[in-house]
C-alpha cells in the first residue's frame, strides 16, 4: 500500500506511574494483534474525542480506575507505519488517579521499574518511547 493511501489511526497511550516510580505495563490478551507482547494503557480516539478523554475512558475500561484532565500531561509521542496503517500516538504521564489498577479484560498487568522496560517485549510503536520515561524518572 502507498503511503498516500494509508490510513492513519490515532491511539492514545498513557504512562501510569505509581508512587515508586515504577510505571504500569499490560499484556495484550490472546486473538488480539499482538497478542502477549506489553504496551503502556490506552485504546483508539473516537470520533469526536480528545487523547485525554480517551485516556480516561481506557483507563476506566481496561483498569478500573479514574483520573482527570488535569492528572494527564502529554510526555512525547509515536509515530510508526504498519503494514496496513500508520499510528500516531501521543504518550502522556498520569501520576493522579483513583482506584488499584487490575486487568478489567483479563490482561496481565506489571508494575515495572523505568530500567527494566526493555525486559518486556512491545510492539513496535511503543518501543521509541522508552528512553523518554527513563530520562523522566
Amino acid at each position: 500500500m502507498s503511503e498516500a493511501g494509508r490510513k492513519i489511526i490515532l491511539v492514545a497511550a498513557c504512562a501510569l506511574i505509581d508512587t515508586d516510580g515504577r510505571i504500569l505495563l499490560a499484556q495484550r490478551p490472546e486473538g488480539k494483534s499482538l497478542a502477549g507482547l506489553w504496551e503502556f494503557p490506552g485504546g483508539k480516539v473516537e470520533s469526536g474525542e480528545t487523547p485525554e478523554e480517551t485516556l480516561i475512558r481506557e483507563l476506566e475500561e481496561e483498569l478500573g480506575i479514574q483520573t482527570k484532565v488535569a492528572c494527564l500531561a502529554p510526555l512525547t509521542f509515536a509515530s510508526h507505519t504498519y503494514e496496513t496503517f500508520h499510528l500516531l500516538m501521543p504518550l502522556y504521564i498520569c501520576r493522579r488517579y483513583e482506584g488499584i489498577p487490575h486487568g478489567r479484560e483479563g490482561q496481565a498487568i506489571k508494575w515495572v521499574r523505568p530500567q527494566a522496560l526493555r525486559d518486556y517485549p512491545m510492539p513496535p510503536a511503543d518501543e521509541p518511547l522508552i528512553p523518554f520515561l527513563q530520562d523522566l524518572l
